[in-house]
């Protein structure tokens, strides 16, 4: 049985980051995300995954 989809505010809520933290992963770091209609749309283990494999880490933005 797979898990539902998760909204921005929830995957912001999941990593404890804001959602304006969330866009900027998902512009400047590829964070795993999925457009739905106006709607981001995040997998949770998509995310997890994404995170635990260093690619949230700061690091050569100064944009952050």
């Amino acid at each position: 049985m797979s898990e539902r989809w998760l909204s921005l505010e929830e995957i912001a809520a999941h990593l404890g980051v804001s959602e304006d933290t969330i866009h900027r992963w998902i512009r400047l770091k590829e964070m795993p995300a999925h457009k739905v209609g106006r709607l981001w749309k995040f997998d949770k283990d998509e995310v997890d995954k994404w995170v635990r494999s260093g690619k949230a880490s700061h690091g050569g933005n100064a944009t952050e």
